[in-house]
Parts: C-alpha cells; sequence; structure tokens
C-alpha cells in the first residue's frame, strides 16, 4: 500500500513511478480525493468546537437560570451535520484506502526498465548444462519408472496434479528435509509450521487480495447452528440475555434474535505460499528493532487456480493446482533489507549448489516484477529436457509495502517513534521443480536417476531410482 503523504509531497515522481510499470497517472486522483477527504476532517474539527463552546454557554445559562432553548436547538444540529461528516469520512477514507491498495509498489532505481520476461537481466550463473545425448522430460522419465502417475490425479482431482510414488514420493520429501535443515541450521531461519487456511485480511497483508482472486482457492464454509450460537451468544447484549432469564424475552425469540445477528460464512482461502501466513505473523504489531532481522522458514503446499496459465506446461508438473515449497520470510528494519535480499537470494541458490544443479540468477524487469515488490531477483534453473532455465525461486523486497496493508511496525527501546518493517520472501525453493531438475539434470541412458550425494543422508543411503 502507498504512502499518501508521498503522493501529496512528490506527485510526479509517484506518477513516473507508476509509468514505469506501464500504468497511467494517478496522482491528480488521489490527490483529490485527499483534498476532498481533509476538508471534512477540517470542517468536523472547526465544528466540533463550535459545539464544545455552545455547549459550555448551555451550562453556564441553566446555572444562572436563563433560557437556553434556542443554544441547545443548534447543539442539536450541530450534532447531525457532525454525524454526517463522520459517515463522509468514513467512506472517504475507505476509498482512498482501497485506491491506495490497489495500485502496485513503487520499483528500485536498480530495477531495469522493460516490458516483459524478454527485458530481464542475468546477474550471475552456476555451472555447465550436462552433456545429455536425447535428454528427456521429467514425465517421460517418471512415467517409465512407474512413480509418476497422471491418470490415477487425474482421476481423484482433474488436471494439474500429479502422484508420486515410491523412491520419487521419498525424493520429493527428501528434497524438502535437505532444505529446511539447510535454512535453519546454517543460515539462522526459524521453522514455523503454519495454518494453510487464511483470513481475508490475512491475503490483503501481503496483496493478494482484492487483486489476485482469480489465482486463488477459497475454502469459505457455512457454520453449524450451534457454532453460530456460540458465537452469537459471545457477544449478545447482557441487558437480553438477562431479560431471557426473568421470562421477558422467549427461548426461542432470543435464539432467533442472536443467530440473526451473527455471520453465517466463514471465508477462509487456501495459501498460495507460505510467505503469506509467515509474513503476517507480525500483523498489526510493533516489532521490537533489536530483534530484526526476523527469518523463517517453512515448508508448505501451495494452492494456485493457474487462472492465467491456460495452455502453458500442460503436461508434467511444471505448473500444479498443488505444489510443495520452502519458503523464506525476512521482517528487517527499514535500512536491513537492502543487504537481507542478497543475503535471501544467496541462501536460495546455496540449495542449487549443495545439489550440484546449473543455474542463473536474474533480476526482474519493471514489466514482470510483482505487485507487491520493489525488486525481485529470479532464480531459473536447467532442464535439459526443454533445453532451457525455468524458474525455481523468486526472491522480493516489498519494502514497506505490505508493512503498510498490514500495520506492521518496529521501534527501538525508548524510541517514541516508530517506523514500517520491511518485508522479503523467497523459494528457498520451489520442491516440485526441484524434483523435475534433479530428474532431468541426473538422468541416464537406461533412465535411471543417480540420487545427487547432498541428498543421499535423506534417502536411507539411495544411490539411483531405477
Amino acid at each position: 500500500m502507498h504512502d499518501i503523504r508521498f503522493i501529496r509531497e512528490q506527485p510526479e515522481a509517484f506518477d513516473r513511478a507508476l509509468a514505469r510499470r506501464g500504468i497511467a497517472p494517478m496522482s491528480k486522483e488521489f490527490r483529490t480525493l485527499d483534498e476532498e477527504r481533509r476538508a471534512v476532517q477540517t470542517e468536523r474539527q472547526d465544528l466540533q468546537a463550535k459545539r464544545n463552546d455552545a455547549s459550555k454557554k448551555i451550562g453556564e445559562a441553566k446555572r444562572t437560570g436563563a433560557n437556553a432553548d434556542d443554544l441547545m436547538a443548534v447543539v442539536a444540529a450541530m450534532k447531525d451535520r457532525l454525524t454526517a461528516l463522520d459517515e463522509t469520512d468514513r467512506r472517504l477514507g475507505q476509498k482512498l484506502q482501497d485506491l491506495l491498495a490497489s495500485y502496485p509498489n513503487i520499483l528500485s532505481d536498480e530495477v531495469p526498465d522493460g516490458r516483459d520476461e524478454n527485458d530481464n537481466k542475468e546477474v550471475r550463473r552456476f555451472g555447465t548444462p550436462p552433456a545429455i545425448e536425447n535428454p528427456k522430460e521429467h514425465f517421460e522419465l517418471g512415467e517409465a519408472l512407474g512413480l509418476m502417475d497422471f491418470e490415477a490425479a487425474a482421476k481423484l482431482s482433474g488436471a494439474r496434479f500429479t502422484v508420486l510414488k515410491g523412491a520419487l514420493a521419498r525424493m520429493e520429501r527428501a528434497l524438502g528435509d535437505f532444505m529446511l535443515d539447510l535454512h535453519t541450521g546454517e543460515f539462522g531461519y526459524t521453522e514455523v509450521s503454519p495454518p494453510l487456511l487464511v483470513k481475508d485480511e490475512i491475503m490483503f497483508g501481503v496483496g493478494q487480495l482484492p487483486k489476485f482472486t482469480d489465482e486463488m482457492f477459497f475454502a469459505g464454509r457455512t457454520k453449524s447452528r450451534e457454532a453460530l450460537l456460540r458465537e452469537a451468544l459471545s457477544t449478545a447484549d447482557p441487558a437480553d440475555i438477562e431479560g431471557m432469564r426473568r421470562g421477558e424475552i422467549s427461548l426461542e425469540d432470543f435464539v432467533a434474535s442472536v443467530l440473526s445477528k451473527a455471520p453465517t460464512k466463514e471465508d477462509l482461502w487456501l495459501i498460495t505460499t507460505a510467505e503469506v501466513p509467515l509474513t503476517n505473523l507480525v500483523n498489526n504489531m510493533i516489532v521490537d528493532r533489536e530483534k530484526l532481522p526476523m527469518r523463517v522458514t517453512a515448508r508448505t503446499p501451495c494452492f494456485r487456480s493457474e487462472a492465467g496459465a491456460s495452455g502453458k506446461d500442460t503436461r508434467g508438473m511444471l505448473r500444479q493446482h498443488q505444489f510443495y515449497k520452502v519458503e523464506l520470510v525476512s521482517i528487517t528494519a527499514p535500512e536491513q533489507s537492502k543487504d537481507e535480499h542478497e543475503r535471501m537470494t544467496s541462501c536460495a541458490e546455496t540449495v542449487l549448489k549443495r545439489l550440484e544443479l546449473p543455474f542463473r540468477t536474474i533480476v526482474l524487469c519493471a514489466g514482470d516484477t510483482g505487485f507487491s515488490s520493489s525488486k525481485t531477483y529470479d532464480i531459473e534453473v536447467w532442464l535439459p529436457g526443454q533445453k532451457v532455465y525455468r524458474e525455481i525461486s523468486s526472491c522480493s523486497n516489498c519494502l514497506d509495502f505490505q508493512a503498510r496493508r498490514m500495520n506492521a511496525r518496529c521501534r527501538a527501546a525508548g524510541d517514541k517513534q516508530s517506523a514500517f518493517v520491511h518485508t522479503l520472501n523467497g523459494s528457498g525453493i520451489a520442491i516440485g521443480r526441484c524434483l523435475i531438475a534433479v530428474m532431468e539434470n541426473y538422468q541416464q541412458p537406461d533412465g535411471s536417476i543417480v540420487v545427487p550425494s547432498a541428498l543421499r543422508p535423506y534417502m536411507g543411503g539411495l544411490e539411483r531410482i531405477g
């Protein structure tokens, strides 16, 4: 979410920032709405001061026995106007908040200009793609081994799901264990096991809602009558409860009354990535600055509708509705986030280095950088079956963009002023795509797959899948 003060003070800079993402100037609309709201607030403050003064005069008149009817009528009219101003302020404030939340983050000056993925810039490269004669893609290898079953998955759930069996299922688990041990043991991340279902405001906090509704799975459910009654009773008017006890209100009327006031739906979303719950651990909090950076990691399934991916990667398990990923999240003080971004990217790269998988790291251009990100590095692993580098990790610095949406701040001991934290997230890394990369880079002429040495302790010493 954007800072309205920045737009007030530097409208041209804000419009230039939007232009880098191909968005038309918007500062005039923001400022007009902001000025309208501030005018309402000023009128309210002035009117409240006049009302307070009139109320004092009414008190003085009553003490002296003077007639205060005219003053009381004026105060009553002021009250009505104040109520109307409060509603207008609320409406304009919500409209401004919605507008501030609907535009993407301002890009770092380090982000190269460009329209799409073709304009991304390579930063570095590791390893050399293996020389494999007639390399097969992962689904050819997996199906031939009888360990990757797409037909069974389609019968259970439809397209874009996979059933893994035997050694491949174990390798998927081994990869996650290996990544978590690396990030917690060597890089200081704290492992977290978060919920997979989250509320609307949690999705909003990281920028998923309202913009990306079509890319997520909604898992809301209708509450039972018993749950509704328990929830409603906890907030029921004590006077109504006392009236029921005295027999003034029937039990049936009381139950009907409390049920009518309770929300009937429980709106929950399946997480698209562990970034969602991990980043929101500081939602609506003031964190001690001395405890930053805070680094957390989690291995979770991720759920995505892939609404915008029609026709892409329809074979195999490159683009799935459900997949596993190890996520890295850092919460930092503002001055720490730039260095933390480089560190996080290095942590993700180390996973591929230990597995001896060739990869390259690129910085995304302006047109390819995500909604919440100010700067993003993508790590792309070499896939011999496609003869191309494919994304396996994305590491982003969101600065204070998400923190404003979450109202997440930090404050040093003894300071009165707080500041919005900076948030960073990165894949450390996508387990399914890593499994694909291992299968294709370590494939043998006979269709077997050599297990990377770093994974063998997690595979019971197994050296080859065949």
